[in-house]
């Protein structure tokens, strides 16, 4: 019976973006793809579905991430990518994108609570 087939909703990371945003529109996106896809990441090692959907929401995380123009607000999306990362345990791709960031009071705090990162 299709009538109460549920649709599973899409993504946040799955959703197109209508139109150029900004880099305040551009870091809250990634903040709530971040905290969408956690609980994907912190099951990564138990089941392809969940590394799969981790794998699309970092990537459009990071392709949004380098469209922002404001140094700092772009160190802040990567640091939250990093830590979406390390949830993951996927360490290589957050030492690669730890070495983008560019202030150094948020390169300290990251390798602070990371120190396999420095």
């Amino acid at each position: 019976m299709k009538w109460f087939a549920r649709r599973r909703p899409a993504d946040i990371w799955d959703e197109p973006i209508q139109g150029p945003i900004g880099d305040i529109e551009a870091a809250d996106r990634i903040r709530k793809i971040c905290q969408a896809a956690r609980a994907s990441a912190e099951t990564v090692g138990d089941s392809a579905q969940g590394a799969e959907r981790y794998e699309r929401a970092a990537r459009a995380a990071m392709e949004i991430a380098m469209k922002i123009s404001d140094d700092l607000m772009r160190d802040d999306a990567v640091r939250r990518i990093v830590d979406l990362c390390m949830k993951a345990d996927d360490v290589k791709t957050a030492q690669i994108l730890s070495r983008a960031i560019q202030a150094s009071w948020v390169r300290e705090a990251m390798q602070r609570d990371y120190p396999a990162l420095a």
